[in-house]
């Protein structure tokens, strides 16, 4: 089925060079749209411009509401980039063709630890190393040796979820699209490429809500069973 339908399957078929192709796409799209949106910077914003104002604000709107304003502002920039690149990633595979870089779980893996490794770095840089320790342990001292593998658990098991909810999404989001197009190769279905759409937005919104719910859980010690 792919050999019918990748436009880069002379370069090879397996999945780690079309991963690297599909995800070098989709990362050259989101820098072409952002690139495009701000070359002709306008106080009254208009086209591409328009769009990307409504998506930044959107995120900042979506942070405000998890978190904080000054929370959603200052990492704007690594939750946007996820939103976006992972929006592109998700969108390629609607496309026959190409595939969503995203529905291999080697990247939504690498995204996953992109997020766990900084959300613990900003959380150590903004309650201290032994403080961020500590919160581990839960609030109560006596239940400090229960709690503590609980909370370890916990937040690898972040990662899993992450990884593997993008990845079993887009993933089911592909093979949805291929049965569609074997079924009725010859009629456009829209209303598939409609649902897969949304279902490429969705995801992308999961991953960047709760990357700032993670975020603004290590930073303040008020941590979210998401």
């Amino acid at each position: 089925m792919n050999e019918l339908w990748l436009f880069f399957g002379f370069l090879g078929h397996d999945q780690y060079t079309q991963l690297i192709v599909h995800t070098l796409i989709a990362a050259l799209l989101a820098v072409l749209v952002a690139k495009l949106a701000t070359k002709k910077l306008q106080l009254v914003p208009s086209g591409l411009q328009n769009v990307m104002e409504a998506v930044v604000q959107g995120i900042i709107y979506i942070g405000k509401d998890v978190a904080n304003e000054e929370v959603a502002r200052k990492y704007l920039v690594l939750a946007g980039s996820l939103a976006i690149f992972i929006f592109f990633g998700n969108v390629l595979g609607i496309i026959p063709g190409f595939e969503s870089p995203t529905g291999n779980v080697n990247l939504t893996l690498t995204l996953a630890l992109i997020v766990f490794f900084y959300y613990h770095y900003e959380g150590i840089k903004a309650q201290g190393l032994g403080h961020y320790i500590a919160h581990f342990a839960g609030p109560v001292k006596w239940l400090a040796p229960l709690m503590f593998p609980v909370e370890i658990l916990s937040h690898f098991s972040r990662i899993i979820s992450l990884a593997f909810r993008l990845f079993g999404n887009i993933k089911g989001d592909d093979l949805f699209l291929a049965v569609l197009l074997m079924l009725a190769p010859w009629v456009f279905p829209l209303a598939g490429y409609a649902l897969l759409t949304f279902s490429a937005f969705l995801q992308a919104f999961v991953f960047m809500v709760l990357t700032y719910v993670y975020i603004y859980g290590a930073i303040t010690g008020q941590e979210e069973a998401l």
